[in-house]
């Protein structure tokens, strides 16, 4: 008879997690690293009483704030450490579990690993409804977790403890999975976290999930190595899966040899080096002109690791040459196929390198690499125009604030943001050093990421600086784990720009008819609109008061000293500046389809329509 052992459904979900291991390429990774939680009654004597007899010993607890925002710091983690470890999360019931809804979409969305821990009803129904317990009329069974279904890619409810076996398995299976990975549930019954079972020893032995790097296979290789030497003006669009494949070293040797220029979608920015020749930066709505322009008459597009979300093709008006054709290289199967494109479903390092190797010898046309290398050369001289403060007693626009920064980072130094008008700033502007220093997470563009997300990758990385960079809007979303960064003297650094309200929405709602209503942080007026004196808020004073170090800084000169300060802390430090509002960045290279009214009784929306039917006429399908 096998040995077993007798614990809880908690502690052997605890101490099963603390032997799980991912390999790739011979290294090791510890597969869950840690586990962040807030205790209510439906975790508290379960998953808490596990982890408090764990400890840091086999299970680091990291204490939170914000369910959402432990989510979002486990993606960073995640992120950072290229999907080969992650972390778990575990809450009470009720609002503590649908507090996780949204970041469990994130990391769905951006393919990114994190075990969600939700505590659920009582299996046995002995109490029935329990405090925070959503009654459904026709199905006993469906609880608030429930919701967690379809942003996760793997759920299940533990409502006996021998289910625990096989459903961890197939948990950590999706996690490792780099072509399933995404969030994983396990809904708890609190009664069940607390019940004991005879465990089999097998249970908690180490375990290894290796992490594969499939091959392409031989005719898919062949129709992709014909295709690209066919191609007279191919373009590579470089997206995150360059990264999660650490495949930066092979995309550049593919392009050394060939001369192929690389485009990067937000996921994939620092796929190159910003100053390799065939950098061409970002693409698609937020892009440089220069990679707008090459991707217009781009025969081939050649895309690595990438989804294609509307910003990159520009809600599908961008590849307008009548004959371009796509080729897709994706560990994915559903990703690869997408624009009807030929397929090389493989790892992104293993396909690049067997792409180098079959492509000896060829390169692309001279005139075409000329061609796209001038064009940078002149993208290069834009942003330096915006970077440029020509008095820096004056105070700093966005695009200033970003210059600033450039001047004081190092090469390793990892940018955060989400949401707002950073992320199109930075997509045109940023100059990435090295591959994980452009960190955006724009898959769900989620307010509110950049400040946990910074201390799930100042975790990750704990020597790197790190810097989180925020408008006053996404701030108040979710500022509470600045708390976190401060308990555990994580030296993350917050940029925190004060533009008094939704600049990136303001500017889409003057473009779309909607005359920025609704997007100001001001007093109401006489008329009823939001229009009056700016709101006396204190962001600085705010961040202080949750124990930042804050730098305030009102003009370029004192903004880019208040950086040099703060990445020079060992302590987390917010820099605070007000911005000049007026608009400096470059203009959308393409577009970006938003719908507008089709009748409106107000002018603006209809100029509005009429500029979108103009551009709406330039969608195609690529069949």
């Amino acid at each position: 008879m096998s040995p077993t052992r007798r614990l809880t459904v908690a502690q052997a979900l605890v101490r099963f997690l603390a032997a799980q291991y991912t390999q790739r390429d011979g290294v090791r990774h510890r597969l869950i690293a840690g586990t962040w939680g807030i205790f209510g009654h439906g975790n508290v004597a379960g998953i808490g009483q596990a982890l408090l007899e764990a400890q840091e010993e086999t299970m680091p607890f990291h204490q939170g704030r914000n369910e959402q925002s432990m989510v979002h710091a486990a993606v960073g983690y995640a992120r950072q450490l290229n999907r080969l470890s992650a972390q778990a999360v575990t809450t009470s019931i009720g609002p503590g579990a649908t507090n996780l809804v949204t970041g469990a979409a994130l990391a769905t969305v951006n393919r990114l690993p994190v075990l969600l821990l939700p505590g659920d009803y009582f299996a046995t129904r002995t109490v029935d409804p329990l405090l925070q317990q959503l009654e459904h009329p026709i199905s006993a069974d469906v609880s608030v977790n429930d919701t967690l279904r379809p942003v996760s890619r793997y759920f299940d409810r533990i409502n006996r403890p021998e289910a625990l076996i096989s459903s961890a398995l197939n948990a950590m299976r999706v996690l490792a999975d780099p072509v399933e990975t995404g969030a994983v549930t396990l809904a708890l019954p609190q009664d069940v976290q607390a019940e004991a079972y005879d465990w089999p020893e097998e249970f908690f032995a180490d375990r290894v999930w290796q992490v594969r790097r499939p091959a392409p296979e031989p005719a898919e290789l062949a129709e992709a190595v014909h295709a690209i030497r066919a191609a007279e003006r191919p373009l590579i669009v470089a997206g995150g899966g360059v990264h999660h494949s650490e495949a930066e070293n092979a995309l550049k040797a593919l392009v050394d040899a060939t001369g192929i220029p690389v485009a990067s979608t937000q996921a994939g920015k620092g796929s190159l080096r910003h100053d390799h020749p065939a950098d061409l930066g970002g693409i698609g709505h937020t892009g440089t002109a220069v990679c707008d322009d090459i991707a217009r008459t781009a025969d081939l597009v050649i895309g690595v690791g990438t989804r294609y979300t509307d910003f990159s093709t520009a809600s599908a008006t961008l590849f307008q040459n009548p004959d371009v054709r796509f080729l897709n290289l994706n560990i994915t199967a559903f990703d690869a196929h997408k624009l009807a494109a030929r397929t090389l479903v493989a790892d992104a390092r293993a396909g690049l390198d067997a792409l180098t190797e079959a492509l000896s010898g060829h390169r692309v046309d001279s005139a075409y690499e000329a061609e796209y290398r001038a064009g940078k050369e002149h993208w290069e001289q834009v942003v330096d125009a915006v970077y440029r403060a020509d008095d820096e007693n004056q105070i700093p626009t966005q695009t200033q604030v970003l210059g600033a920064l450039d001047s004081v980072v190092g090469d390793d130094d990892v940018i955060i943001n989400a949401a707002g008008s950073l992320p199109g700033d930075l997509h045109k502007l940023w100059r990435a050093r090295s591959p994980r220093q452009y960190h955006l997470e724009y898959g769900y563009s989620c307010m509110g990421y950049e400040i946990p997300a910074g201390i799930g990758v100042q975790q990750a990385a704990p020597s790197t600086p790190v810097w989180s960079l925020v408008g006053d809007g996404t701030y108040l979303m979710m500022p509470t784990e600045i708390v976190t960064a401060v308990q555990e003297g994580l030296p993350v650094n917050l940029i925190l720009i004060q533009n008094h309200g939704y600049a990136s929405i303001g500017g889409l709602s003057e473009e779309t008819g909607g005359e920025r209503f609704g997007t100001a942080y001001r007093y109401r007026a006489a008329d009823g609109t939001f229009s009056g004196a700016p709101l006396p808020v204190d962001l600085a004073a705010n961040a202080a008061s949750l124990g930042m170090d804050v730098l305030r800084a009102k003009t370029v000169r004192e903004l880019r000293d208040a950086l040099a300060a703060a990445r020079a802390s060992d302590r987390p430090t917010c820099v605070y500046v007000e911005t000049d509002p007026t608009p400096t960045a470059p203009a959308a290279q393409a577009w970006w389809d938003v719908p507008v009214a089709e009748v409106a009784s107000r002018e603006a929306a209809n100029r509005a329509r009429e500029n979108y039917d103009q551009h709406a006429q330039g969608r195609r399908r690529h069949l």
